[in-house]
């Protein structure tokens, strides 16, 4: 029988917990964005950046992906990985927002006045 080798995990769950340690996930709501003089908050505006975020992951997501596709030896599989679902789940994330506006509006839509 064929003992495990707990060296080699224990170096795979170090190497896993500093990736973790260097994730830089986007703010939902940075306070330049809502400026106290203004007394509103504008959604649309809101709504773009996050979605110009999601965009950037995306991007960022792909171009590791392709880099590591051409042999970039400076790029980990786990740091394409990571950047794939990190992407991902922005992307999904947006989509429930999407489909809870969607909803909202036509709750309001077929109100009676």
């Amino acid at each position: 029988m064929v003992g495990i080798d707990n060296s080699k995990i224990d170096a795979m769950l170090a190497q896993m917990r500093s990736a973790v340690a260097n994730v830089n996930l986007p703010t939902a709501i940075t306070s330049k964005e809502i400026e106290p003089s203004q007394g509103a908050v504008d959604f649309g505006h809101i709504f773009k950046n996050q979605l110009d975020a999601v965009n950037n992951l995306q991007k960022n997501s792909q171009q590791l992906s392709q880099n590591y596709s051409l042999g970039d030896d400076s790029i980990n599989l786990s740091d394409v990985m990571i950047a794939s679902q990190k992407a991902g789940i922005a992307m999904q994330t947006s989509i429930q927002v999407r489909n809870k506006l969607v909803t909202a509006y036509n709750d309001i839509m077929n109100m009676s006045i």
